[in-house]
C-alpha cells in the first residue's frame, strides 16, 4: 500500500453515514478505511478469509491503539463449512491478585496475560493461506511511515493525553516535541514497527524471551505481576461455538468464557415467544423497543457466564419462557467493564467467515504503561466481572455471531464497545424480523447500556440515540419512569451503543452486501 492510498483512506476516516458494498467475491467490513484495504488486498492476492481478518487485524493495532492492542485479546469465529471458535482472551495472571479492585486497573495490578499473538499464530496455522510476513506487512509499513491521525483517534489522544505523556515510549509517538500529534497529522510509531518486525521474523522466540522479558519488568514497575512464565503458560483455545436458533435460522456465536454469545441467544430466545413483527421495528413501536431493552437487560446484567456454567440450561426454551414472567424485574447489580474493542467481519471467495473480535479489553492507555512500543493492557478490568482462578481467562462479554439458513451462512455480524451485545441483537432483529438491509439497520436508532459512573459504579439502566418517533419515546419514557429505570439521551448516532460490522450473503445470487456503521470512522469494501 504506497504512501498516498494510505493518505487519502486515512482521511476517509470519518463519522456519519456511509455507502452501501456490494460485491461478488469478497468482502471486509470493519472501523477503519486502511485496516479495510488493508484485508482486501490479501483477499485480492489469494489470501482466505483468515488471512484477511488476521492482516486487517494487525493494521489495527497500529491506526486504532486506542481500541485495541498485541497486549490484550482476540477471538475468531470462523466458517470453512463448519464453525469453530478461538478464545485468544486475556487471562488472569498465575500470582493472585488479592483485593482485586477498580483502583487497581490504573496500576500494574491491573494488566493481564495477553493472547493477542498465541491466537493470531493459532488462527494463522489452521486457516491461513498466505505467509505471516504478507499478513503483517501493512502494519509495519504504516507503523513506521506513518498515517494521518482522525478525529476519533485525536479525541481519544486528547482525552489521555497525561497517560500518553507518562512514558517515554508513548511520548516519543504520540507527543513529539512535546504537543500531541494534531488532526490531519502524521503518527509514527517505529518502535511498534520494530517489535511486528520480530515478531514476523523470530516469533515466539522474541515474544517468549524479549517482548515477554520488557512486559514483565514494565508490569512490575507498575504494581503488577505478569512474569514470562505466564507467557511460556498461555495456550490458545479451540472450542465449539454456542448454537441456538431463531425462528427459522440457526445462531452460532462465542462459547464461554465469552459470554456475549451466550448472551445473544439467551435473549432471541425469549424474543421468539413474541410477535415482533406485529408491532413494528423499534422507532415506530414503543412495545417492540420496550420488550428489546427488558430482554437485553434480563441477559445482560445476569451472572457471568464462565466456562464452567450450564449453558445448557441457559439456552433452553424452557429457560427462556420462564424467564419472560419476571421482565421488567430490576435486574441485579453486576460489575460491567468499559472494553476499547474492534470487530473485523471477513467473506471471501470460496464463502469462508472470519468474525474477528480484538481489543486491549479496557479504556486505552489507562495506567501509562509502555513496553516495545506497546501500550501494557488494563484488561483486567474484566476481572471484575469474577476473578479467574490462576492462569484462566476472564469472562467477556464479546459476540462474533453467524445466522444460517437451511445449513448456509445468511449474515456474519460482531460490535465492539460497552452496548456490544444490545447493538448485534437489535441489528439481528432489524435483518431477520424486519427485513431491513445492512445499510438502513446501522442508520436505525439504537439503545446502549448505561455508562460506567465514578460515583455509582455500574447500574442498570438505558441510554437511547436520537430518531425515535416522538409518540414511542414518550411512551418508553413514560414506562422507564414507573419502573424507576434509568434512561439518558444520547443524542444522534452515538459510539456508545456499538459498531455493526456485519455482511449479508444470498447464496441464491451470490452477492455480498454490506455498509458501515455511522457510529464510528469505518468502511466497508469488497471485490
Amino acid at each position: 500500500m504506497d504512501a498516498g492510498t494510505v493518505d487519502v483512506l486515512a482521511r476517509q476516516a470519518h463519522y456519519g453515514r456511509k455507502e452501501p458494498v456490494e460485491a461478488a467475491r469478497g468482502m471486509v467490513v470493519t472501523s477503519h478505511p486502511i485496516a479495510v484495504r488493508a484485508g482486501v488486498e490479501v483477499l485480492r492476492e489469494g489470501g482466505t478469509a483468515a488471512d484477511a481478518a488476521l492482516a486487517a487485524a494487525a493494521t489495527q493495532l497500529v491506526v486504532e491503539p486506542h481500541m485495541t492492542a498485541l497486549t490484550g485479546g482476540l477471538e475468531l469465529l470462523y466458517w470453512d463449512g463448519r464453525a469453530s471458535y478461538l478464545n485468544g482472551n486475556v487471562a488472569a495472571p498465575l500470582a493472585p491478585l488479592p483485593g482485586f479492585t477498580g483502583a487497581d486497573l490504573t496500576t500494574g495490578r491491573g494488566v493481564p496475560v495477553p493472547g493477542w499473538w498465541p491466537a493470531f499464530r493459532a488462527a494463522h496455522e489452521r486457516f491461513g493461506a498466505l505467509p505471516r510476513e504478507r499478513l503483517l506487512r501493512t502494519a509495519i509499513q504504516v507503523a513506521r511511515e506513518g498515517f494521518p491521525v482522525n478525529p476519533y483517534l485525536f479525541g481519544e489522544m486528547y482525552a489521555h493525553r497525561a497517560e500518553l505523556g507518562a512514558h517515554e515510549q508513548s511520548r516519543e509517538m504520540f507527543l513529539p516535541g512535546g504537543s500531541l500529534v494534531p488532526p490531519g497529522g502524521t503518527l509514527r510509531q517505529e518502535r511498534l514497527a520494530r517489535t511486528l518486525e520480530r515478531l514476523r521474523d523470530e516469533d515466539l522466540d522474541y515474544y517468549l524471551g524479549g517482548f515477554a522479558t520488557a512486559f514483565g519488568a514494565e508490569c512490575r514497575r507498575g504494581g503488577g505481576v505478569v512474569t514470562p512464565a505466564d507467557f511460556a503458560g498461555y495456550e490458545p483455545r479451540w472450542c465449539e461455538p454456542l448454537r441456538g436458533t431463531y425462528r427459522d435460522m440457526e445462531i452460532i456465536a462465542s462459547a464461554p468464557p465469552d459470554d456475549g454469545g451466550c448472551q445473544l441467544i439467551e435473549a432471541l430466545n425469549m424474543l421468539e415467544l413474541t410477535d415482533l413483527r406485529a408491532w413494528g421495528p423499534a422507532w415506530e413501536s414503543a412495545e417492540t423497543l420496550d420488550l428489546l431493552t427488558a430482554v437485553h437487560n434480563e441477559v445482560y446484567y445476569a451472572p457471568p457466564r464462565t466456562a464452567s456454567a450450564d449453558v445448557g440450561t441457559l439456552l433452553s426454551k424452557d429457560y427462556a419462557e420462564r424467564r419472560m414472567h419476571r421482565l421488567g424485574r430490576r435486574p441485579p447489580v453486576t460489575a460491567v467493564p468499559t472494553p476499547g474493542t474492534i470487530h473485523v467481519t471477513v467473506v471471501d471467495a470460496d464463502r469462508n467467515i472470519a468474525s474477528v473480535t480484538h481489543s486491549h479489553m479496557a479504556s486505552p492507555w489507562v495506567n501509562g504503561l509502555y513496553a516495545e512500543g506497546c501500550q501494557l493492557s488494563g484488561g483486567g478490568s474484566f476481572f471484575q466481572r469474577g476473578m479467574p482462578q490462576p492462569g484462566e481467562r476472564a469472562t467477556v462479554y464479546l459476540a462474533p455471531n453467524l445466522v444460517l439458513r437451511d445449513g448456509v451462512p445468511v449474515l456474519a455480524s460482531g460490535s465492539p464497545s460497552v452496548s456490544l451485545v444490545a447493538c448485534v441483537l437489535q441489528n439481528l432483529v432489524n435483518v431477520v424480523d424486519f427485513g431491513l438491509s445492512i445499510a438502513d439497520s446501522v442508520a436505525a436508532p439504537r439503545f446502549g447500556v448505561r455508562p460506567h459512573e465514578p460515583s455509582a459504579g455500574w447500574l442498570p439502566g438505558v441510554t437511547l440515540e436520537h430518531g425515535f418517533a416522538e409518540p414511542v419515546e414518550r411512551e418508553f419514557r413514560a414506562r422507564c419512569a414507573e419502573r424507576g429505570l434509568w434512561l439518558k439521551d444520547l443524542g444522534p448516532w452515538h459510539s456508545l451503543t456499538g459498531n455493526f460490522e456485519g455482511v449479508t450473503l444470498q447464496p441464491e445470487t451470490g452477492l455480498l452486501r454490506s455498509c458501515a456503521d455511522p457510529r464510528r470512522t469505518g468502511a466497508a469494501e469488497g471485490y
